[in-house]
């Protein structure tokens, strides 16, 4: 089927606040510098779950959501020189071109190369490779997994070793990497750290591995869901709290525990009032705070400008910090060596038409 229109099934957001449609879709043939991949496995992420209803900066309708996907090369468009069908890959939101001058600064992993189509929902040329019942459908966030196949930049893709479990490794392509990363690469937890991580998820559990990975001496937990706690606990957290349970704000809380507070903090939610509440649970003079929660759009976080001033730090990150492209072939290889978990995270596997299910137990927290 190379160079030809491709028929194929994919969840559909047709509007806001609306399921899923599982749809017969046209996929069309990669362009230039792009690759179509037939997607072996997909998970859903609470991202996916803000476009849905609206509460994402760049929602658009109608789109195939999706970005946490592994699967195989089908065929790749001209000039593309790293990539051949029956690669095994991770579509990647966060691409890596080389060449601008973000991928060329080791301070961050942000390139810009295709950022301004990407946030449009469209491909580098401006256009889509997906039209369903004679409409226009947007990618998203340049990877659009929720679909059998699905067209991506060429450096938006990551070679992975062709025996990686993809069933468990499309998870690389956020929710492990965005955790994991957050500790090791954005804060740089020190041994003997104590830290304290914000929202039980997928990401906050990632965040407590990397931290523990990093030897951090404590690890407390924070969630209004105590039922997470036994997981958090297998992850590597020391201990964990409900604020709900604390008569007094949950920063003043964990201060008293911490004695001043502690040394990294995380937020895994997307709430910019325990953004706020985490900031102020760090240590005066050396504490760090890393924003890993994505906040639904026009929200904006708020603290006094005196907890800055005495020496604390407030941070964000992205897909972890991680130079996509180069970085993700080795933690595939670290997971696979058993050095960070993967197994693990996958509580639930469905079938693709029970993707609103999917959706359903990941906001219930049911399931990771």
């Amino acid at each position: 089927m190379a160079n030809q229109v491709m028929k194929c099934k994919a969840a559909v957001a047709w509007e806001a606040g609306k399921p899923l449609s599982i749809e017969e879709i046209e996929v069309a043939p990669p362009k230039a510098h792009e690759v179509r991949i037939k997607i072996i496995a997909t998970a859903v992420c609470h991202t996916d779950a803000y476009i849905m209803r609206v509460a994402d900066p760049e929602g658009c309708f109608p789109v195939i959501l999706g970005h946490e996907g592994a699967g195989i090369e089908e065929s790749v468009g001209e000039g593309v020189t790293k990539l051949k069908a029956g690669d095994t890959v991770i579509p990647l939101y966060i691409p890596q071109c080389g060449e601008c001058k973000f991928c060329l600064n080791p301070k961050t992993n942000l390139c810009q190369k295709i950022r301004v189509t990407q946030g449009k929902g469209l491909m580098p040329d401006g256009t889509s490779r997906f039209t369903c019942k004679g409409k226009t459908i947007l990618h998203y966030t340049g990877t659009s997994t929720f679909s059998e196949y699905t067209v991506v930049a060429d450096i938006s893709v990551a070679k992975i070793d062709p025996l990686a479990p993809l069933d468990k490794l499309c998870l690389l392509g956020c929710g492990i990497s965005a955790g994991d990363g957050a500790a090791v690469n954005t804060a740089k937890v020190e041994p003997g750290s104590v830290c304290a991580v914000f929202g039980l998820g997928g990401v906050g559990l990632a965040v407590i591995m990397g931290c523990k990975v990093a030897g951090a001496s404590r690890i407390i937990g924070v969630d209004i869901n105590k039922d997470k706690f036994a997981r958090a606990k297998e992850f590597g957290a020391t201990e964990c709290i409900n604020p709900q349970g604390f008569s007094k704000p949950i920063q003043e809380g964990l201060i008293e525990m911490t004695e001043g507070g502690v040394d990294y903090s995380f937020e895994c939610i997307g709430n910019v009032k325990v953004m706020r509440a985490a900031l102020e649970a760090y240590h005066k003079g050396w504490g760090v705070s890393v924003v890993v929660g994505v906040a639904a759009s026009g929200e904006e976080i708020a603290t006094r400008p005196f907890q800055l001033v005495t020496g604390r730090t407030w941070k964000g990150t992205a897909f972890g910090g991680w130079k996509s492209v180069e970085s993700i072939p080795k933690l595939v290889s670290e997971c696979m060596s058993k050095k960070i978990k993967v197994d693990e995270f996958v509580t639930h596997n469905l079938s693709f038409d029970e993707i609103n299910k999917a959706f359903q137990l990941m906001r219930s927290g049911k399931s990771i």
